[in-house]
Order: C-alpha cells, then structure tokens, then sequence
C-alpha cells in the first residue's frame, strides 16, 4: 500500500523511524503538548504532512476512542509508509514513556516519592507549556479563516472549560452544524472509499491482534486472576474513552482505587503526577495501575511487570485497530462537501479544545491548587496565592529560548529542566 504524501516523496523509513523516535522521547506536556510537538516537527520542520491533512487528521482522531496524539502519530505514520509506518509511529511514540513509567513505577513501589524525578520534570514542564502556546497560536491562524470559524472555536473553548460539558457533545454539535453548513460537488474520482471487504478484512486482523492474546491469558489463568481482570477492564475503558485521557481518568482512578482496590488514593494521585511529566501519552497512568495490580495480585514484581504489559496491551491494540480502519477515509471524506463541511466545523472546534487544554495544563504548572466551581458555570479557577513565580519565569524563559533565540525543543526543555531540577532541590 503506498500511501506517500507528494510532500514527502522519497523520505526513507530509516529516516522516518528516528523522527518518531524522537517525537515519542520529546511528547511531554500531556495531549496539548504532544498536538504541539507533533505540529512543529511533521508540519512546520518536515512538511511530511499539509496544514489540512494534518488538522483533518486530527479532527479524525478526536473523535475515535482513546490517546488523540498516539493516533496522530499512527496515522502520520501511515500515511508515508502504509501500515509498517503506522505501527513503528505508533509504537516509538508510547514506549520510550512506557519503559520510563515502568521504571519509576517500580521505583517507587519500592522506595517511595521519588524527588530527583519530580525536580527534573518540574522545569520540562514549565517549557513544555511555553511549546504548547506556540503550536496554539499556529494552528488558531491556518485554522480559522472566516468569522464563523473563531465563533465555533470560541464556543467549544466556553463550553468545555467553563460549563464542563462532554467533550463528545461539543464536537458532535459542531459537526453537525458543519454539515448542515456545507455545500457544492463531490469532487469526482477522487476520495474513492476502499471495499467493505477490505474494511471488513481489516477490522478482523486487528480486532484479533487486539483481543485473542487477553483471551488466551484468561483461558489459560482463569476470569479471577488479576490479569484476566486488567485485560477486561482496561479494554472496556479503550472503547469508552471519548475525549482524550482527561475525559476518563477520574472513572479508572476511582474505579482502580475505589472499586477494585488495586492501589491507594494516594498512589493513585502520585500515579498521575508521574505520567503528567514523563514522555508518551497521559494515559500511561494505567501501566502503573497494572503495575501495582500485578505486584500485588501475584505478590511478585514479575507479576507487576506482566500486569504493566496487559494493560499496555489493552489500552493501545485498540488504537492501530481505529486508525489502520479509518485512515483510508480521512482523505475521501474530504472530498464530500457535506462531510468536509463537518471537518471544517470540527476543525474550528479543536482550536477550543486544544486552548481548553492548554489552559488547563498551564493553571496546572503555574498554581499550587487548581478547582472548578461549583454549579452550572464552574470553570477552572486558580488559588491566586499559590502562584509558582519560579515556573512563571521558566516558561518565559522557554518562550525567549524557543521563539527568539531559536534553541529548538531539546535544547529548550534540558535548559529549562536543568535549571528546574536545580531550584527544587535546593529548596
């Protein structure tokens, strides 16, 4: 399958393999910081994909269950070396964080907070936030191209950071209004859909590569051993989880503490905060929930480790099966007013979404304490007093050393995280 952009004609897949490897060492900054890295490196610097191929896509993978930027860098991958390129993208963008989040995970089973870690990743992320508003200003000014635009975007901002409303909601509701909106011909012999047999044929593969491994554990260990249970439980969260990571982590952290009790709230809580600072998608937070479910439902770090692999196993198996069924639609819908009338509209909205995440991720680097009112209008408010000035100045820092002074992102975020590590543990 030779699914190559003209953009990108000739890029080697050795080539390609060490810009992923890099994107997935360098995906800091949760969802918002990971659209940013992606943005500036496939787009800006590589051209690998268009402004619209690469917001189309992204619209495409906003909708689908699971890790947003994991999806985007699947189908980036895709896109230049068909499904070979799918998966090393996919793969290099989660296991640099998975072996990092494997590696404190058992660190600190073992030992306890781990203060070193948290001081470095105190000043990454205060770069990372500095990242995060330039790739935001970027995509608002190819985005947004008529007044209609900047009301959808602004909308789906309010809708989500000050009234708290579903995430699938606001999308769904900008979608329709763009397809209500939009109009002409479907351009001809162009954006041909591939045959149901072949969905169908695809869909089968990877629905198996996804589940007959978890089947085969519970058949073998039986549906209590702890194992079986990560297996089930964790790929009935792949399919539910709308919206990103955020839109799910409070239902597995009260379900993995509450319901299960795998872990403490406390550990829960520390669980986060290492996967908020560590490379790879947010949701690796489950990998230390299966790593503490295994640890103690074996009573042996092995049994950590092979419940870590499990719930790996069955938050991302399901991604490839989305984007390996979906992608060869992204570009056919495009070519159908209505439907691309839909994607625009969406596109419009991602701007909101990914400024609410921006927002969210910044008050959340540069104030202490962070809560959402209470009520119908209840955004995100700050304790005023518990103001980091030293993360303020960081991420000025950053912005200085990124936008003027041109470090790039490595040398930004081991500026920043050097002088961040520095300042903590002196404290």
């Amino acid at each position: 399958m030779n699914n190559q952009n003209a953009s990108a004609e000739g890029v080697s897949f050795g080539a390609a393999l060490k810009v992923w490897a890099r994107i997935g060492l360098l995906s800091f900054g949760g969802p918002a910081g990971q659209i940013a890295l992606m943005h500036r490196v496939i787009v800006e610097e590589r051209g690998w994909l268009t402004e619209r191929e690469y917001l189309s896509a992204l619209n495409f993978c906003m909708l689908l269950p699971g890790p947003e930027a994991m999806q985007l860098a699947t189908y980036a991958g895709w896109k230049l070396h068909g499904t070979k390129g799918g998966l090393a993208a996919g793969l290099l963008f989660v296991l640099p964080g998975a072996l990092v989040v494997l590696a404190l995970s058992m660190l600190y089973a073992h030992f306890g907070n781990l203060p070193a870690v948290e001081a470095v990743f105190y000043g990454i992320k205060a770069a990372v936030l500095a990242i995060v508003i330039e790739a935001l200003l970027r995509v608002a000014r190819r985005a947004l191209k008529s007044r209609s635009d900047w009301v959808i975007a602004a909308l789906a901002f309010l809708a989500l950071f000050c009234f708290g409303l579903p995430f699938p909601l606001v999308i769904l509701a900008a979608a329709l209004f763009g397809f209500w909106r939009g109009s002409g011909e479907a351009e001809a012999h162009e954006g041909a859909l591939p045959s149901w047999r072949s969905l169908a044929g695809t869909v089968s593969l990877w629905a198996s590569v996804w589940l007959v491994p978890l089947a085969l554990i519970a058949m073998i260990l039986g549906p209590d051993h702890v194992l079986t249970q990560l297996g089930v439980f964790f790929s009935k969260l792949a399919v539910v989880t709308f919206g990103g990571a955020y839109a799910v982590l409070a239902y597995m952290a009260q379900a993995a503490v509450e319901t299960k009790g795998w872990l403490s709230a406390q550990e829960m809580i520390d669980g986060l905060a290492l996967a908020e600072t560590t490379p790879g998608p947010l949701i690796l937070v489950t990998e230390f929930v299966g790593y503490f479910a295994g640890l103690r439902g074996t009573g042996s770090v092995w049994g950590g480790i092979a419940g870590a692999a499990v719930t790996l196993w069955a938050t991302f198996a399901p991604c490839f099966l989305w984007i390996f069924a979906g992608a060869p639609y992204i570009e056919a819908i495009g070519k159908r007013p209505k439907l691309s009338g839909a994607l625009a509209a969406i596109t419009a909205a991602v701007v909101g979404v990914i400024l609410n995440l921006s927002l969210w991720f910044g008050l959340h680097v540069l104030f202490g304490r962070v809560e959402r009112l209470a009520g119908w209008f209840r955004p995100w408010v700050p304790d005023w007093g518990m103001l980091d000035w030293f993360s303020l100045g960081l991420s000025i820092l950053a912005a200085v050393a990124l936008l003027r002074l041109h470090f790039g992102v490595i040398g930004t975020l081991a500026l920043c995280g050097a002088l961040g590590a520095a300042w903590r543990l002196a404290l």
